[in-house]
This record gives C-alpha cells, sequence and structure tokens, in this order.
C-alpha cells in the first residue's frame, strides 16, 4: 500500500511547480521559525534552481511559461502564507500543530518571504532571462 498525492500525477502549472519548490528551497530558515530576522529570500539558491531547473525543462516550457516561473514562486509562497493564516484564524484545524502559534509562525515567515522576493523581484525575473 501507499499514498498517492493527486497533485503530483496531475497537470498542473510549471509556475506552481517551481514557484511551490522556490518557497522552501530557496529560504534560509525552516517554514516556521519564530525569529523573522533569520527568514530571507536566498536569491543564490534561487539562481541555482532556475539554472538547474531551466536546463532540464526549457525545450519543453513555452517562452510565457519560463517567464511565469519568478511569478510562480512569489504567488506559491503567498498563498501559503494566506493558507496557514486562515487555518490559524480558523482555529488551527487544517495543518498540524505543535505549539500555540504555530501556524502564525509559518504564515509570517511566509509573508517575509514575499517581502524579500518584492524587494529582488527584478533580479528574480533576470536570471530567468539569464538562463533561457
Amino acid at each position: 500500500l501507499c499514498i498517492i498525492d493527486l497533485d503530483t500525477i496531475m497537470p498542473g502549472l510549471a509556475a506552481n511547480d517551481f514557484g511551490d519548490s522556490i518557497r522552501f528551497g530557496a529560504a534560509t530558515a525552516e517554514e516556521d521559525e519564530p525569529n523573522l530576522d533569520l527568514m530571507h529570500f536566498d536569491i543564490s539558491l534561487y539562481e541555482l534552481y532556475v539554472k538547474g531547473y531551466l536546463e532540464e525543462t526549457k525545450d519543453v516550457l513555452t517562452e510565457a511559461e519560463i517567464k511565469s516561473l519568478p511569478w510562480g514562486a512569489r504567488l506559491m509562497t503567498l498563498e501559503c502564507g494566506i493558507r496557514f493564516l486562515t487555518d490559524y484564524l480558523q482555529g488551527d484545524t487544517y495543518f498540524k500543530i505543535h505549539r500555540k502559534d504555530h501556524n502564525l509562525d509559518r504564515c509570517r515567515t511566509q509573508f517575509k518571504l514575499v517581502e524579500d522576493m518584492e524587494q529582488k523581484w527584478h533580479t528574480m525575473q533576470a536570471i530567468v532571462r539569464k538562463y533561457m
């Protein structure tokens, strides 16, 4: 027996898949880190991921899909932050928590990442163009 995550076997948007991996792959702290001073968007990790991702996918993705990758990173991070905040406000019924304000901490880290991505937005887009 095994568990199948249906999100991973159906067609989806490259921006969403890419963005969700960047959300945790280019973060400098754990998703639930209470100390926001430790959470940043690491642009060098982002660049490494973009380079590797596009080396394997640029022949199958359209130009529009490739250009949407930075948007996917920002959107998926914001979406997760909103989901954590919603769960916190609704009494922590969806995501498993291990301490008081766990989902609130998760939400804050995601929003901090989005803020950092927005400050590095032009660099994120330039990196994607570099490897197109």
